[in-house]
């Protein structure tokens, strides 16, 4: 896939796409977001997504979708895609018992995406806020955020200005900071 082309799109398709894709798409246009977009095979490795981030002009973070031990509390952590999760660290700063990672079904039913198509764009579905948005402070010197549109198929990138400014208060989510330590 590495030596694949990709075009960057402005905006949302023209052509039908499922329910989830098509919903970030609308609430982006409808908050005045400007976003670019590319259209892709199906990846699920941030190894797959090499050339979609230089396609994208920026890198996509890694999203990782977590619980705690008794499975009652959600998070999405973002970190930047070079960057190692270290349960015993996050777990630390978050001042919570050992997490780990949450089921595909759980996914599903809290941010409607499923494994390989983690995205803080889901947080759109998640009305309860059983989910917190957990953020590697170092995000904040990104000028882009690439992400999915809830699909493994899509990428899309936007400013990280609109996406704290503008979309997390519209999905009513406040990001907690931590720090991730850079991979060994």
């Amino acid at each position: 896939m590495d030596d694949a082309v990709y075009t960057l799109l402005p905006g949302a398709p023209q052509s039908p796409r499922g329910e989830a894709e098509t919903a970030v798409y609308r609430l982006l246009t409808d908050l005045g977001i400007p976003f670019f977009r590319i259209d892709h095979p199906p990846v699920s490795t941030m190894e797959d997504c090499q050339a979609i981030d230089r396609a994208l002009g920026g890198e996509i973070c890694k999203n990782l979708f977590l619980c705690n031990q008794q499975k009652t509390v959600f998070y999405l952590l973002m970190i930047q895609e070079t960057k190692s999760f270290k349960t015993k660290d996050i777990s630390k700063q978050l001042g919570v018992s050992r997490l780990s990672f949450g089921t595909p079904e759980d996914m599903r039913r809290l941010l409607h995406i499923s494994p390989g198509a983690v995205s803080p764009m889901g947080l759109l579905f998640e009305s309860a806020r059983d989910v917190r948005l957990i953020m590697d402070r170092a995000l904040l010197s990104a000028s882009q955020l690439g992400c999915h549109p809830c699909v493994n198929t899509a990428s899309i990138r936007l400013s990280m200005r609109d996406f704290l400014d503008i979309y997390l208060p519209a999905v009513h989510h406040v990001p907690t900071f931590v720090d991730v330590a850079d991979a060994p």
